[in-house]
Parts: C-alpha cells; structure tokens; sequence
C-alpha cells in the first residue's frame, strides 16, 4: 500500500495482479469469478450500501483490467455504478446568505431559477439553472458557490458533465486521456482501460519463439518511482519478466531533440509533439495551429520506428506514467511501431503477479541516452533539450525563445495567445499534467521528489551530448 499514493490505486493495482495472474496460468475465464472481493483497502466487507452492488462494481473494475468496453474509443472510461457518491455539484447557496433587501442574485438570474423563502433567504430551483454564474458574481456575502465534483475540477478541457443519471460523462471529442480525472476521482469510478493482458499475451508467445523478440521501451519518469528499490533493480525485474531487451524512451527523446531544433530554426516557430494529450489539445480546441506542431514522432514512437527498422522481429512495449500513450499508439501513424503501452501501476502489478521480487535481484544498468534525453520526463526538460539541440547542430544565428507550459493550463493561455499571433516566444512546450511526464496518472506517486530523481537519473550521463548518445546508433538522426 505505500507503494502507491493513495488507496485508490492501491485497489485498482490489486484488480490489475489478480488479472494478470490468472492470465499468466491460462486461467483467466474460468477463474474471474474467484478473484478475491475483499481486495478494497481498509473496509470490511464494503464500502458500498451492499455487498452486492461492491461486487457489481469489481465486476466493471475487471472488465477494464482486461481491456475496457471495446465500444468506447476513449481510454478513459466511467463505472456508473461506482460514481454516485459525489453531491450534484453546481451553483448552491450557504448560510452566508443574510436574506438581504437587495436580492442582486434573483435580479440577475434570467431563467428564474433563485426564489426566496418565507425569511427572505435565497434558494436555487436546479432543474431551472444553468450555471451561468451570474448569481455568484453579485452576491455581496459571497454566499453563492460553485461546487464541482473533483472529476469536474480535475479536468481543465471541461469534457466532464453529469448524465441525467448524476453520474460523470465523459466528451470524448474534447477529452484528451490525460487522466487528471482518473487520478483525482476519490471513489475510482473513472479509470483507464488496461492492456495488460496484450502485454502478458505477447511475452508468453514470444517464449521459445524465434520469430519476435520483446523490447520494452522506457519512460525516464521511472527514475522517480519504485522507490523502495534502486532503478537497476527494476529494469532487472522487467527482464524477468521476459522482454529480451530495455531500451530507453529518453535515445528517442534524444533523436526528437535534434530534429526538433533543426525543424524550428527552418520554420521560426513550433509546438512540441512530445505529450499526445497536449497534441489532441491543439487539434480539438487550436485547429489553426496544427500546422505548427512538430513533424517529429513522439520520443516513444521514435525509438521505436528505430527499434524496429534494425529488427524487423521487434515487438515493442511502452512503459511510463501516461494513459494519453495508450490512446497515441492506436493512431496510425504509431500503431506500426508501437505493440501495446502499460503504466507503472500495471508493471507493479506484473511484478507482483508473477511474485518477482525486486529486492532480490542484481541492479542492470540502463546506459543509452543523453542527460538532456531524461530530463524529458519533466517541465522544462524538453526546452533545454532543444537548446542543445541547436547548439549540437550548429544552429547559432537562431535566437531562441522557448514558452514552458506546465499543465493544460498553462498550455492553453500559451495557445491562445499563438492562435492570435502575439506569442510569448517561437517554441511552445506543452505537458498536459502538472510537472510532466512525473506528474502521469500512471505513476505510482507524485511529488517534486520525482523531479529530483529524474535530474539524478539525468546527471548520470551528463558527460554524454546527444550526439554521443546518438553515435552508435547508425542513421538515428534521420528517424
């Protein structure tokens, strides 16, 4: 449980192990039923009004471990059953209202939705607002609030409403996988679907079989997690596992990091490509700038184009802190390179699934990028990469101006201002989560502790430029 930052995860980790135990033993059908129903941390025996309806809700937290409703193209999906314990939400009035002679709020409602009781105090009719707020605005007491359900406050696309039946609703046309809302959600009624058993299928063929070898390509933001163990103890249990080898994310975020500055210095003016969920941001709600958003693939699809066009018998596995990647590597310009995406909540429960323990094992050491490759995994690091970038490429007639955008927040004052034509500088680096990539829904916790982790990991190769990291890799600066 202290693995994780919270209970939640805790409970959608333990779903994850029973499923992949059973998938690892061919008895994943015939056994579902049986796995265990007293796996909700602290509460015995339901947090629910029933047993019955805790086990209806494990039977949707199964059904997501092994792939989600095959319907819904979104990663990201609602248990209904699981999310009705949240107030309404909206405009409500406290007690702070005084009952004043002014009545500012019910002049200012235009549905009529604010009547007044028999001691002049004001009440809001739901069925008849529409949340305009106007109400708030001119309450002298600051006696009207509006109370969001964290799902809602967490999702700064606004893709989150409330169905009929008051539970959350996900727009999949402006959701962008983020899974800011998968990590706030204090009930695990939101959550993201699993492949984890396309991984585990994947490596179980791959067993005796020369026809393809499994690659498991890497997130640098794994430095900052796993922390009851060194980072060479992990990458020893991903081995073990059965992936024939490891390969750092952070070589592709090198190539990018290259190609990148010469594309900005040709164009004058860029967006990053790097975060799938701020690149379905630009195509959702900036469409005149999608023209601006670097050519380069991902550093994960990156790695892997490479990976694959050295061994055509590759197949490649994603592990980091994102569930945007699970949604990226279905697009079609991806899905050739990339086999399946798992986070680091889903490798801890293969982990524990096959009772691998890390503790016991002999550090590896993961030796092939840059430090300014790493330090992808967090705000900024991208900027700096860049900067290199030119530099290393001889680009020195450039004046550079990168704009950071940490969060989508950020990312969206940046994008306004470019889409107007007044941007604060020529290169925009977007990172949909708070932090970066160290700020994942797929981590197991967050924290400026994983920062730190991630410029150690990063200043382990500081003696490498990228062009070092780079140079025994033939023909990687053309990826």
């Amino acid at each position: 449980m202290d693995r994780f930052d919270t209970k939640v995860q805790y409970l959608k980790y333990s779903v994850l192990k029973e499923v992949a135990r059973h998938a690892w033993d061919d008895t994943l059908w015939e056994s579902i039923v049986d796995i265990p129903k007293d796996i909700v941390p602290g509460r015995t025996p339901t947090m629910r009004c029933c047993v019955y309806k805790e086990r209806a809700i494990l039977a949707e937290r199964v059904k997501l471990a092994t792939g989600g409703d095959k319907r819904n193209p979104n990663v990201i999906e609602v248990i209904d059953i699981a999310c009705d314990d949240c107030p309404a939400g909206g405009y409500e009035i406290t007690n702070a209202c005084r009952g004043c002679l002014a009545h500012r709020c019910m002049d200012a409602c235009k549905k009529g939705a604010i009547t007044l009781d028999h001691n002049q105090k004001a009440h809001i009719d739901k069925s008849k607002c529409v949340e305009c707020g106007m109400c708030a605005k001119v309450c002298p007491y600051s006696a009207i609030i509006n109370s969001k359900r964290p799902c809602q406050n967490s999702c700064k696309v606004k893709a989150i409403s409330m169905s009929e039946e008051k539970a959350a609703k996900i727009d999949n046309d402006k959701c962008i996988a983020c899974g800011a809302c998968v990590y706030q959600c204090p009930f695990g009624a939101i959550s993201d679907k699993s492949f984890i058993l396309n991984v585990i299928d994947i490596i179980k063929k791959s067993c005796g079989n020369e026809k393809y070898k499994v690659y498991a390509v890497v997130a640098p933001s794994i430095a900052g997690q796993f922390s009851y163990v060194t980072p060479g103890k992990v990458i020893a249990g991903i081995k073990k596992l059965g992936f024939f080898s490891i390969v750092e994310a952070a070589l592709g975020a090198d190539m990018v990091a290259l190609n990148e500055a010469k594309e900005l210095a040709e164009k004058g003016f860029l967006t990053s490509s790097c975060c799938p969920a701020f690149v379905k941001y630009i195509e959702t709600q900036f469409p005149t700038l999608k023209a601006n958003i670097s050519s380069n693939l991902s550093p994960m699809a990156t790695i892997a184009k490479y990976i694959k066009s050295t061994d055509p018998t590759a197949k490649i596995i994603f592990i980091g802190p994102c569930t945007a990647k699970k949604a990226e590597f279905q697009k079609k310009e991806v899905r050739p390179y990339i086999d399946s995406v798992i986070t680091f909540e889903e490798l801890q429960a293969l982990f524990d699934s096959k009772d691998i323990d890390l503790k016991s094992l002999e550090d590896e050491v993961l030796d092939n990028a840059s430090y300014y490759g790493r330090i992808f995994a967090r705000s900024g690091g991208l900027s700096d990469a860049v900067r290199q970038g030119l530099v290393e490429n001889g680009i020195t007639d450039f004046e550079y101006k990168p704009v950071v955008c940490d969060g989508i927040e950020q990312c969206r004052m940046a994008l306004l201002k470019a889409a107007k034509n007044i941007p604060d500088g020529n290169f925009i680096e977007g990172m949909a989560c708070i932090s970066g990539c160290i700020g994942g829904a797929g981590c197991l916790t967050h924290g400026e502790k994983n920062r730190r982790d991630v410029d150690k990991y990063g200043m382990e190769a500081y003696e490498k430029t990228i062009t070092d990291a780079l140079s025994v890799l033939p023909g990687a600066d053309k990826q």
